[in-house]
């Protein structure tokens, strides 16, 4: 107890600096930066494979499309957006369940990678420099900005499913587009090696696998918001 007051009536304030309607105070501005800092970095993981694809002799809308393929590349035009908008809007962009939802699929990037695709290529410079931006430091820095600057306690249960839409849609228009291109975005939904059972079965582990760890995203935003 110091000067009358007990030690259990001390309690750390909530991190809140991404609100609606906030003035700008020292923590936006670190919130701002930091939304600046993953909006440039996707967008240059990106550059750089745009730049290597049109070194290799394809055009620009050829490079565009092959490009469009690739789930990782389609996830980091999506934090772009949403970042580019944190980091000019700070305080007003009071979108939580939508910020929630990229770290949960920027997550999913991060964890497909690390598992199934790591090691699966020699890469080397932009290649190499553009995949650890893409794969690695991404993921990485979107959950970190949900945890520290995203406003607690607006999540549901069901949130989740309606997350997986985007990662469904896309396996859908990578399936189709692997079976009219014969070339598909990525082995483990590549049907020619691994059969449609195969791939529907890793589609089902994949799909559930991010929505229990979207689940544990929500359980940890309803903790924090109690604090």
């Amino acid at each position: 107890m110091i000067n009358g007051i007990s030690s259990t009536d001390i309690q750390p304030a909530p991190i809140v600096v991404f609100q609606a309607g906030s003035q700008p105070t020292g923590g936006d501005l670190i919130c701002r930066l930091l939304a600046l800092v993953i909006c440039l970095s996707a967008c240059a993981g990106i550059g750089l494979e745009l730049s290597t694809l049109m070194k290799g002799g394809a055009s620009m809308l050829g490079s565009l499309w092959v490009l469009m393929g690739y789930f990782t590349i389609l996830s980091n035009g999506l934090i772009a957006v949403v970042f580019g908008a944190v980091a000019l809007l700070g305080g007003r962009f009071d979108h939580p369940r939508l910020v929630a939802a990229v770290a949960a699929v920027m997550a999913l990037v991060g964890v497909i990678f690390a598992l199934l695709l790591q090691g699966l290529r020699t890469l080397a410079g932009a290649t190499a420099e553009a995949n650890f931006l893409l794969h690695q430091l991404n993921p990485v820095l979107v959950v970190l900005f949900w945890l520290l600057f995203t406003r607690k306690g607006a999540l549901s249960w069901r949130d989740p499913l309606l997350w997986a839409l985007y990662p469904l849609v896309y396996l859908a228009y990578a399936l189709a587009r692997g079976v009219a291109e014969g070339k598909y975005a990525y082995p483990f939904i590549d049907v020619s090696a691994n059969g449609w059972v195969g791939v529907m079965s890793n589609v089902v582990v994949i799909a559930l696998g991010f929505i229990a760890a979207a689940e544990v995203l929500v359980l940890i935003d309803r903790m924090l918001a109690r604090r």
